[in-house]
């Protein structure tokens, strides 16, 4: 199955969980073995497997024992700033992201714009 940003949350953790019980499997790991090594309770594993919810570091301890952690390079990139960016940051480094503000007309318009003078 090919993850994709259409499919539900739900889905996506069963599939991870799916392809985490492959990988202990195919290591010849018992649910039991992987979660020690990993330094997780066995009843943790078991959930992640089943595509239960669990913490982050959970996800990454397993990852470190079945030797995926490289993998998270790939997840999310370091994003390095264009030339220009770099250029525009001279050496900072940004800290926050800017908001879009709408743009303010040049002048303030009012209904009575010639004087107050009426036809």
């Amino acid at each position: 199955m090919n993850i994709t940003s259409q499919v539900v949350d739900a889905v996506i953790l069963r599939e991870l969980g799916a392809r985490i019980a492959r990988a202990r499997v195919g290591r010849n790991l018992t649910q039991a073995a992987l979660a020690t090594q990993a330094g997780i309770a066995k009843r943790t594993l078991e959930r992640m497997e089943a595509g239960g919810a669990t913490q982050v570091v959970n996800l990454i301890r397993v990852c470190r024992a079945l030797g995926f952690v490289e993998g998270f390079e790939a997840l999310i990139p370091e994003l390095l700033p264009s030339p220009i960016e770099q250029l525009k940051l001279r050496g900072r480094q940004r800290k926050r992201a800017t908001s879009l503000k709408a743009k303010e007309p040049a002048g303030r318009w009012t209904w009575a714009d010639d004087g107050g003078k009426s036809s």
